[in-house]
């Protein structure tokens, strides 16, 4: 987290939590969700328009955090941003060398490799469980296929639960729910 967000944090204790403002879709990309949006319908059904601005993404990425119920979210200062997940916390997108790295450009490392009942490949690893970009699960079979990687297999809608994670926090979810 960002020294200035701590800063703010301190100096504004008791500011509000937001929700449904922020979503994560599959492919990595943020999306601010502002009133209309929202009204709307839900994410990802409608996103919102996305942020391309590479500071804010680098801010949004350096102060990307979960609290104890599993629910992501965003530090704004003293602001806690929750954010709706299309699929999981993080997106990994696999390196030529075989690295991964996250949607804000974190480095991971690779604990076990599950397979969804719609064939999306999720991997959880040291830094958490997220999604496997599309464009790298070519690259992903390759491993799979030498046997560097062995697949496990669960249905998407038992995932939550099991890698403690919120995909739709709620005022509730946040406060005092289980992962969903």
């Amino acid at each position: 987290m960002d020294d200035i967000v701590r800063q703010a944090i301190k100096k504004w204790p008791n500011v509000p939590h937001v929700y449904g403002w922020l979503g994560l879709d599959a492919r990595g990309h943020w999306y601010l969700r502002d009133d209309a949006t929202q009204a709307a319908g839900p994410f990802p059904q409608v996103k919102g328009s996305r942020l391309e601005h590479e500071k804010l993404l680098a801010f949004i990425g350096r102060n990307y955090e979960h609290d104890g119920q599993g629910c992501w979210f965003f530090q704004n200062g003293p602001q806690r941003v929750y954010v709706a997940l299309e699929a999981a916390p993080w997106v990994w997108r696999l390196q030529p060398d075989g690295r991964l790295l996250s949607h804000t450009g974190t480095p991971a490392t690779l604990a076990s490799a599950w397979l969804d009942d719609a064939g999306r490949l999720f991997l959880d690893t040291d830094l958490g469980f997220g999604l496997l970009h599309s464009l790298d699960v070519e690259a992903a079979a390759t491993l799979v296929d030498s046997g560097a990687w062995s697949l496990n297999e669960l249905p998407y809608a038992q995932m939550p639960a099991r890698f403690g994670f919120v995909t739709h926090p709620r005022p509730a979810a946040a406060a005092d729910a289980a992962p969903t």
